[in-house]
């Protein structure tokens, strides 16, 4: 155990810990928690948990609080909070009166982890991003026999595997606007992709939603590198406020600075100072789309000097993409169906229209986020030959298409979600595309986008059965 982690189980030993909020996160901290010696508490809201989360907790010796008062009387030493409750609820707020820490798994792993953190934030690309960074990182390391983790808003909870990690080892996380809240990491390497509207049902404002951003650099080591999206407003301005080196990435050419990488017609070059290095062209990137060339120029940046461009090129060829990011499904009758159901905001959506020509019956809409969805109108009626829209967000869509003059025989709302899907096959013809691709999140019919996009190809499989 390194000095570091044995410091924190002298600190927790024998101290109280509410986990607030059962979801993946706060579930993975149980046995590492409890190996620390600390006494749990699970509180949440839900009055009917899961019988395997309880029989998990009963076993274990964990305390249950579940319900509507699961916010009652919060007595513990520490409070580990899920990401999607605010610090600033007032039963939180009254704990921290009483001397309660309020805190996270992430937050503690962070704080802890003995590896290099390599860390992704922002509004679109930065699942894609996080893994192309791991994707790229596991070539290199395998010829060394270093460990890489992927970790944070995607793939397995990190905290359990502190006591194995070492400080050759490399931690590559995606940190969404809800974890990076109130914390503020120390990564030798983050990327923050581009900051665009989403998430203001849960963001007092755009002004806070961007602030939460800014914390994953903020507390960088000035040995530490920072990369940004030159051509985003947002996070270009953020290299005012950088405490390390910053390396902008540009899709239109070299955006200036020290350390840029860069789209030179269609090929990507790294430059280092003076000194230009070419790596590959666009088309060998195996992932669809400018913005994926972007995602590339992003994680090249931050893995640079850790990992070759032997290796770099190997993953751009290799890489298919992360699912439900535009994922391609079959071809039904010769109907192609890409499943894009990640893409729970408009900007996100506008990205996945740019990579097709046209020929598509696009599916939009689902639970509304209040997020303004006029910068994917135009794009939308230009590449959708049909488009379904279904859910809260769908009304706003069918609405302002039809405002701007869309033609009411080319589009639909059908408020039921497998109907929608349905609705999108039959009018789909040969040579046609259909996509999923929501600008909205899931939450008005399903727990998350990932079951969103599941159903959807089941829909897409079930329908390929009759053909």
């Amino acid at each position: 155990m390194n000095e570091t982690l044995q410091r924190f189980r002298e600190t927790v030993t024998g101290k109280t810990v509410a986990l607030l909020g059962m979801g993946i996160s706060n579930r993975a901290a149980v046995d590492f928690l409890l190996s620390m010696g600390a006494k749990l508490t699970a509180r949440d809201k839900n009055k009917e948990p899961d019988e395997d989360l309880v029989a998990f907790l009963r076993k274990r010796g964990v305390g249950m609080i579940f319900g509507e008062d699961y916010l009652s009387d919060i007595s513990e030493d520490i409070v580990l909070k899920s990401p999607g409750i605010r610090y600033d609820i007032p039963a939180l707020l009254a704990a921290r009166e009483r001397g309660c820490e309020i805190t996270s798994e992430m937050e503690i792993f962070c704080k802890l982890c003995p590896a290099k953190i390599f860390a992704v934030t922002g509004s679109d690309g930065k699942t894609t991003t996080t893994t192309i960074v791991s994707e790229m990182l596991k070539r290199a390391a395998a010829k060394t026999g270093v460990r890489v983790y992927l970790g944070g808003n995607i793939g397995t909870p990190l905290l359990p595997y502190l006591t194995e990690m070492t400080e050759d080892d490399f931690a590559v996380l995606e940190l969404s606007s809800f974890q990076l809240h109130t914390m503020q990491p120390s990564p030798i390497s983050a990327i923050v992709t581009n900051v665009t509207p989403n998430h203001l049902n849960w963001h007092t404002d755009m002004a806070e939603y961007t602030e939460s951003k800014k914390n994953i650099f903020l507390r960088q080591r000035a040995d530490a590198r920072l990369v940004l999206n030159a051509e985003n407003e947002l996070t270009r301005r953020m290299a005012a406020e950088a405490t390390a080196p910053v390396t902008l990435f540009s899709s239109v050419g070299d955006p200036g600075g020290e350390r840029a990488c860069y789209l030179d017609g269609d090929t990507v070059c790294y430059r280092d100072g003076e000194t230009v290095y070419t790596l590959m062209t666009s088309g060998e990137i195996r992932l669809l789309g400018l913005h994926n060339a972007e995602n590339y120029m992003a994680a090249i940046s931050a893995v640079w000097g850790y990992v070759g461009v032997e290796e770099m090129r190997a993953v751009a060829a290799d890489f298919g993409g992360v699912r439900h990011r535009l994922q391609f499904i079959m071809d039904l009758d010769g109907v192609k169906c890409y499943n894009s159901s990640i893409d729970t905001s408009p900007t996100r959506t506008v990205a996945a229209l740019s990579c097709f020509d046209g020929g598509l019956v696009t599916i939009v809409g689902g639970y509304d986020k209040h997020i303004p969805i006029e910068p994917m109108l135009a794009p939308l009626m230009q590449k959708s030959k049909y488009v379904v829209a279904t859910g809260d967000t769908g009304l706003s869509v069918v609405r302002a298409l039809r405002e701007r003059g869309f033609a009411r025989d080319r589009v639909a709302y059908i408020g039921d979600f497998d109907e929608a899907v349905r609705f999108a096959l039959h009018v789909a013809k040969s040579g046609d595309s259909v996509l999923l691709s929501p600008a909205a999140a899931s939450f008005d019919a399903f727990k998350n986008f990932e079951a969103r996009g599941d159903r959807f190809c089941e829909i897409v499989c079930l329908e390929m059965s009759k053909v």
